[in-house]
C-alpha cells in the first residue's frame, strides 16, 4: 500500500492502562473503556481509503497471536525503550516494507474523524509538506505523519508532557523542515476527557436527529 497506517495499542489488562483514568473509575472499569475505544479507533482506521492499518502492541510475546486474531488485524510488537524509540521503530518497519507515507495515531481519541487522516496523507502528497501532526488538547499530538524517518521527532522529547507538540516543532524548524498541521482533537486520559467525550457524543446524536 502507498499508505501505512500505524495504530499503537496496548494489550487491555486492568492495571496496565488508562492508569490516570483508572484512578477515578477503577482498573477494570479503565480496562474496559479501553477495549471499547480501541475498537472505535480500529474501526475508524479501516475507513481510511488507500491506507493500510498495522497495529503496533505494547504486550507480551504470547499475546500477540491471540490479540491479532481477536481484533482481526495485522499486528506487531513493540519494539524496546521509550515511546520515542518504539514509535521510531515501528516507522522504520513500515517504511521498510514499501509505504511512500506513514502516520500514526494512538488508541485514546475513539472519536478522531476519519477524514483528519485522509487530510493528513493530502498534506504529506504535498511536495511542500514533510511532516503533519495532528494537535491535542493536552500539548501533544493524535497524528504524526511522515515522509520519511526523521529521528529528531523520537530523541529528546519530552514524553508524557504538555511540551510533546512544541518541542517536536522546534525540532522542525531547526532541521528546516515544513510542517502542516491538522484541526485539534481530544485524547481521553482523565475523567474531565471522558465526560467532555460523552458531551459530544450526545451532541452529535441530537444534531443526527435534527
Amino acid at each position: 500500500m502507498k499508505n501505512g497506517l500505524i495504530v499503537f495499542a496496548r494489550e487491555p489488562i486492568p492495571g496496565a492502562v488508562k492508569t490516570r483514568l483508572a484512578a477515578s473509575i477503577g482498573d477494570h472499569a479503565a480496562a474496559e473503556l479501553y477495549e471499547t475505544m480501541l475498537q472505535d479507533v480500529l474501526k475508524t482506521a479501516r475507513q481510511v481509503t488507500g491506507a493500510e492499518p498495522v497495529v503496533y502492541w505494547a504486550c507480551a510475546e504470547e499475546s500477540l497471536p491471540l490479540l491479532a486474531e481477536r481484533y482481526r488485524c495485522s499486528s506487531h510488537r513493540q519494539s524496546q525503550g521509550d515511546l520515542g524509540q518504539r514509535m521510531q521503530g515501528a516507522f522504520e518497519e513500515v517504511f521498510a516494507a514499501g509505504c511512500e507515507y506513514c502516520c500514526i495515531i494512538g488508541s485514546d481519541a475513539p472519536d478522531l474523524p476519519p477524514s483528519f487522516i485522509s487530510e493528513a496523507y493530502q498534506l504529506l502528497a504535498m511536495q511542500r509538506t514533510d511532516v503533519v501532526f495532528g494537535p491535542s488538547r493536552d500539548g501533544g499530538y493524535y497524528l504524526l505523519g511522515m515522509k520519511q524517518v526523521w529521528p529528531q521527532f523520537f530523541t529528546n522529547i519530552p514524553w508524557s508532557s504538555t511540551e510533546v507538540l512544541q518541542q517536536s516543532l522546534v525540532a522542525a524548524r531547526k532541521s528546516g523542515l515544513t510542517v502542516a498541521l491538522l484541526p485539534e482533537w481530544h485524547d481521553i486520559d482523565t475523567v474531565e476527557d471522558l465526560l467532555a467525550f460523552q458531551e459530544r457524543k450526545e451532541l452529535a446524536g441530537t444534531l443526527e436527529t435534527t
